[in-house]
């Protein structure tokens, strides 16, 4: 069996079709979407279908995103719009459940409210979206939204990175929990960097695809990933998220 983790996704079906190709995933492989799959380009509402109905055929876990929770709290009361998200990719969102019905936005809201926020596996290697601050570890994190909006646990595996091993005193505790912790919701194109990156045991594998980045999916065991073109060659007369 293989695990794989799929970056960012903000929208954009048709690349996530190409490194979905590119993997070849097979009936007993597993995989693991780190979260954002709405906001951005156009098609979020199909992301989330195709998603569905992929997940039908084969073992997927979908952590949960910042901006999936915003999408959830948008279908559970359609009339009731978080400006933030508005200006964030929520109106090109709200754009592509154009045409679907009632009941087809209720099943994307169950879909939504069924998503963990972490996923701890047998080898001991921790998903979710962004990060966590308590020194315990996820489980005896207090502030649970962190696990989809920190960016602290990236930004201190940064400047630790290859500083102190793990059996220093110095090195720190969050971290000595996990075999691996893999994250998306920071883009590695904020650091020049177009492919994922690694930082002591964090691997960051959102390569900004919400912007003018690529999605990517990585083989967790082999380290090999695969990418899609850049977003914007995908959806050439849209404007995606401007950074």
């Amino acid at each position: 069996m293989r695990t794989f983790a799929i970056g960012d996704i903000h929208g954009g079906l048709k690349a996530l079709l190409q490194v979905l190709n590119q993997l070849e995933i097979r009936e007993e492989d597993k995989i693991i979407f780190m979260g954002d799959y709405v906001d951005g380009w156009s098609e979020s509402a199909q992301v989330v279908q195709f998603l569905m109905d992929f997940s039908q055929k084969f073992e997927c876990i979908f952590i949960k995103g910042n901006h999936d929770v915003w999408c959830q709290n948008w279908l559970k009361n359609v009339n009731d719009v978080n400006p933030s998200w508005f200006l964030h990719g929520g109106k090109e969102t709200m754009e592509s459940y154009e045409g679907y019905s009632v009941e087809e936005k209720k099943q994307h809201l169950i879909f939504f409210e069924n998503m963990p926020m972490y996923h701890l596996d047998e080898k001991n290697r921790l998903f979710l979206h962004a990060g966590f601050t308590s020194m315990h570890g996820v489980e005896k994190e207090t502030f649970t939204h962190k696990f989809c909006t920190d960016r602290t646990l990236w930004e201190m595996a940064l400047v630790m990175d290859k500083k102190i091993g793990l059996d220093h005193d110095l090195y720190p505790k969050r971290l000595k929990h996990y075999r691996e912790i893999y994250i998306g919701h920071t883009p590695t194109t904020n650091y020049g960097e177009s492919e994922p990156m690694n930082a002591i045991n964090v691997w960051n594998i959102d390569t900004g695809a919400a912007f003018k980045g690529k999605v990517t999916g990585m083989n967790i065991d082999s380290k090999a990933f695969f990418q899609s073109d850049d977003l914007p060659a995908l959806y050439p007369n849209e404007k995606g998220r401007n950074k």
